[in-house]
């Protein structure tokens, strides 16, 4: 999934009427295209995440712009193709990560979740690390299948991009006014998650408005 042609190639053939941007069944057609077969409820989390204004197509490199959706930069609800080569770049650490470490089984038990987050670039304590997992174990059996390890990256990814946006100094600790801390939990669909996080794993420090937590 590293080559731009090919990749060019998928995202032609599902984009029929030739906008130069996909929508989420034509993005959930185009990654069968490449053996990759998700819900369409993963795809739609793909596109409708947010992130930052401007990503790079390294994602280790972030520019902090304002919030946005995860590979929808522009916000718009459709997936360009430079979004769509940064969503697979994305796409391609996850699986490899998960790809290690599944061992034969299709799925991933907590600890080769914690494991397989370390590889994709992602360093959680304990309470956070629980409390996401428990967010994401749909069934609550400790197995998280393909899809539910890419939910929970997305879910990540996005914290830590908001997290980021607010972390101007990059000292890895914001102070949140009220207003700001709204905003965060009013985001759409990952704001609840972010506040269940906030709410089991940090401890909060009110001083008049303002709330002090550190990134996890």
């Amino acid at each position: 999934m590293e080559n731009t042609s090919i990749l060019k190639e998928w995202f032609e053939r599902v984009d029929s009427d030739k906008t130069g941007n996909i929508t989420a069944p034509q993005l959930k057609r185009a990654l069968t295209v490449g053996n990759l077969d998700f819900p369409l409820s993963v795809v739609q989390q793909m596109i409708r995440y947010f992130s930052l204004v401007k990503v790079k197509l390294d994602c280790s490199q972030i520019d902090v712009l304002g919030l946005c959706r995860m590979y929808d930069f522009d916000r718009n609800g459709t997936m360009s193709f430079e979004e769509f080569i940064a969503l697979n770049k994305f796409l391609l650490k996850v699986q490899h990560a998960f790809s290690d470490l599944e061992r034969g089984r299709g799925f991933l038990v907590p600890d080769d979740v914690y494991e397989a987050l370390v590889k994709v670039g992602f360093s959680l304590d304990s309470p956070a690390f629980y409390t996401v997992c428990e967010s994401f174990d749909k069934k609550k059996n400790g197995s998280f299948w393909l899809d539910d390890f890419i939910s929970l990256c997305i879910f990540v990814q996005s914290a830590r991009n908001l997290f980021n946006s607010f972390d101007t100094a990059k000292q890895g600790r914001v102070t949140l006014d009220l207003n700001q801390f709204v905003y965060c939990g009013e985001l759409p669909s990952q704001g609840s998650h972010i506040c269940i996080c906030l709410g089991k794993c940090y401890s909060y420090i009110f001083s008049g408005k303002c709330l002090q937590t550190a990134w996890f």
